[in-house]
């Protein structure tokens, strides 16, 4: 990433958009209500109310998107011509119980947690966006920010698909964000350049053709087997199909059929996800994975019926908003603070932005110094550092301040 770094000031330029020491203890405070209060998919109304809200104290003018949660805020008039820079963070829980001991702000909801770091995007955006307003009042934001704070990035095909739809990039040039990264250190940042999260769909199938009993196999369709070589060859099948660098995997999570020993059953059914990490090939993937399906199947005269449904397509970060990114971080806490980072094969629905404009995502590190618990995310037990949220915040504000 060094010959990217033509955008970083003189290292002993000083930038303004640092965080305040009463602001920094607010945004730790916004954060664990918000980790107490986890809110699904499409059901945040009670963190969409408390992001417009603090907004709104600040003088901003906050504006709920048309499902009823998430909102979008501009920081800055908006000159109708002048692209604008967006920070997005994403605000939904997951559905899982919140395992953590020994902290005040474990989730006070049965089954939910924020366990993905959502909480702390969320944070982030709030806080860089108090920050940019505060600077726009003294003329020293070069341009509009749009802060987007987005709903139910865990619900497939994801809320970004319908924040696109809904018009949140207009008027928009360029876009980031951050994710929570529980492998990197609090202070650091992972970047990438290209391709930096798989893309995720899901498959559902139904099998189906006569049973009888299991002494008479040859009278039947064994939907046993069937199912079976489905799970264990249709992955083997696509190995051979696609170049093995697109990284197309089929991978099974549900598997059901039969209910006695010595009956074969009329029906069965697989369900799982398919990952990709090439964005040529994830477009390809319906057909590939369908016929492949229907091939195995049909050796056991199997009648199939196959749900694909479309998740996100991968992330794909752009290079000049990588060199801007590494350029922000540079100045706030040196090239030092900067790793690189491997492709994920999970899925985040950013990548819908990317389908129409330039943008990237970065590796949040959020490891507190010396922890050896090997936390992971959507895991009961993930928690961060809080510190992460200081990096986050002045990360976004450098950022702003460096897109010109």
């Amino acid at each position: 990433m060094n010959q990217l770094k033509s955008r970083a000031p003189h290292a002993e330029a000083v930038l303004p958009g640092t965080l305040p020491d009463d602001l920094r203890a607010e945004l730790i405070a916004f954060r664990r209500d918000l980790h107490m209060h986890p809110e699904l998919g499409n059901q945040e109304f009670r963190t969409t109310a408390a992001v417009k809200a603090r907004l709104e104290k600040a003088g901003l003018e906050p504006r709920v998107l048309p499902g009823g949660t998430g909102l979008v805020c501009d920081v800055g008039e908006w000159d109708g011509v002048t692209p604008m820079l967006a920070l997005r963070g994403d605000i939904d829980a997951l559905p899982i119980p919140d395992t953590k001991a020994g902290v005040p702000y474990r989730s006070t909801v049965p089954d939910r947690a924020h366990a993905c770091g959502h909480d702390v995007h969320t944070s982030c955006v709030l806080g860089a966006g108090l920050v940019l307003s505060g600077l726009d009042r003294q003329g020293l934001l070069p341009r509009p920010v749009r802060l987007l704070f987005q709903p139910a990035e865990e619900v497939l095909p994801g809320g970004a698909s319908d924040a696109v739809a809904a018009g949140v990039l207009e008027g928009v040039g360029r876009i980031i964000g951050v994710h929570c990264d529980p492998k990197v250190d609090v202070g650091r940042i992972g970047l990438r350049i290209g391709a930096i999260t798989s893309a995720c769909d899901r498959v559902e199938v139904s099998l189906d053709g006569p049973g009888g009993h299991t002494a008479r196999p040859h009278l039947t369709t064994d939907l046993v087997t069937a199912a079976a070589r489905v799970a264990t060859d249709v992955p083997a099948l696509l190995a051979r199909r696609v170049d093995a660098r697109a990284g197309l995997a089929v991978t099974w999570g549900r598997l059901q059929t039969g209910h006695a020993p010595n009956v074969i059953p009329q029906h069965a059914e697989l369900s799982g996800t398919v990952r990709c990490l090439d964005l040529e090939s994830w477009r390809q993937a319906p057909d590939l994975v369908h016929a492949a399906i229907d091939e195995v199947a049909g050796m056991y005269r199997a009648k199939t019926v196959i749900d694909y449904v479309r998740g996100v397509p991968p992330v794909v970060n752009e290079a000049e908003t990588i060199g801007l990114l590494d350029a922000a971080m540079t100045i706030r806490r040196g090239s030092y603070a900067i790793e690189d980072t491997e492709q994920s094969l999970g899925g985040e629905d950013f990548s819908w932005y990317l389908e129409k404009i330039p943008g990237a995502m970065a590796r949040l590190g959020v490891r507190a110094p010396g922890d050896t618990r090997g936390l992971d995310l959507h895991r009961g037990n993930f928690d961060v550092d809080e510190e992460a949220i200081t990096v986050g915040v002045e990360l976004f504000t450098a950022a702003a301040l460096l897109d010109v």
